[in-house]
């Protein structure tokens, strides 16, 4: 029984580029360039952003939405409605006895009801 003898394999060496490779490069390096070219001559954004566009074809539930000023004078009613509604006195359902409380006398009347027992 004898050893086989040592063989080594043959150096491989990386084989060049083909030439099909290196023009397929080339030709996706032009086709980048031509798209990055034509979108930078045609493309041209608009400045108009949606928040500040005119408002086109509203029905009369949205009309306040129309400008900036419509909107800021529907918030300042809604504020104003808002804060008559947390300190005043009024009816909601009369029949049945419920009433609009300020919240001030309305939290004292909670904790009255819902307080320690003395």
């Amino acid at each position: 029984m004898s050893n086989p003898p040592d063989v080594t394999p043959p150096a491989v060496s990386e084989p060049a580029p083909r030439p099909v490779s290196l023009i397929t490069i080339g030709f996706l390096f032009v086709l980048f360039a031509a798209f990055s070219f034509v979108v930078r001559a045609f493309y041209a954004p608009d400045d108009t952003h949606p928040h500040r566009a005119a408002a086109e074809n509203l029905g009369p539930d949205l009309e306040w939405r129309a400008t900036p000023a419509t909107r800021r004078e529907v918030l300042q009613e809604l504020r104003a409605s808002n804060a008559k509604q947390a300190s005043g006195y009024a009816w909601i359902d009369q029949s049945a006895g419920v009433v609009q409380l300020p919240i001030e006398r309305a939290m004292e009347l909670t904790v009255q009801q819902y307080g320690p027992k003395r």
